[in-house]
């Protein structure tokens, strides 16, 4: 049986994440006051016990997500929403739970880039693009960034499905 404040974390992360994802999806931006709001509801919970973390790691929780999410900003796979979105969501689950939840967001978010990829009749421009922004270092960032090239999509629903899954393994 889940004890209350487990119920709490996991209702917070799913309210913010999925506000954060809801939002994304119909403006393809995440709002600075949400991610604010869900980074220090990580910390106030962990100062009053109510996440089982201490301060500590729900700072560090925070950081290691702005870790795993930056580079993914920096070569153009993801907004700047999205990264701090990410690192609010280790502030309320931890460290150990934010690289968890890392990877079950990068199986989300590839299943959903397929699947728009499939849906948009682009599926080997995609591999394609994928393929050389790794093998360059980013250097067609522009040309994936491109809005003629109709390949981006909202990723913080991929982030609220991973973060989703993280906190109810706590």
């Amino acid at each position: 049986m889940a004890l209350p404040s487990d119920v709490i974390v996991i209702a917070t992360v799913a309210a913010g994440a999925g506000a954060g994802a809801a939002i994304d999806v119909w403006t393809r931006r995440v709002p600075n006051p949400l991610t604010v709001l869900l980074a220090a509801s990580g910390v106030a919970f962990a100062a009053s016990g109510i996440s089982g973390l201490t301060v500590g790691a729900s700072l560090l929780g925070f950081v290691v997500g702005l870790v795993l999410m930056l580079p993914g900003h920096v070569i153009g796979g993801t907004g700047a929403g999205d990264v701090k979105l990410f690192a609010a969501v280790g502030a309320i689950i931890g460290p150990a739970h934010i690289a968890i939840a890392f990877f079950y967001t990068a199986l989300a978010g590839g299943l959903m880039a397929v699947i728009v990829a499939l849906r948009r009749r682009r599926l080997q421009q995609t591999f394609g693009g994928t393929a050389r922004l790794i093998a360059t270092a980013a250097a067609n960032k522009r040309e994936i960034e491109s809005p003629l090239e109709n390949n981006r999509f909202a990723y913080a629903p991929a982030i609220a499905v991973g973060s989703i899954l993280a906190a109810l393994g706590k």
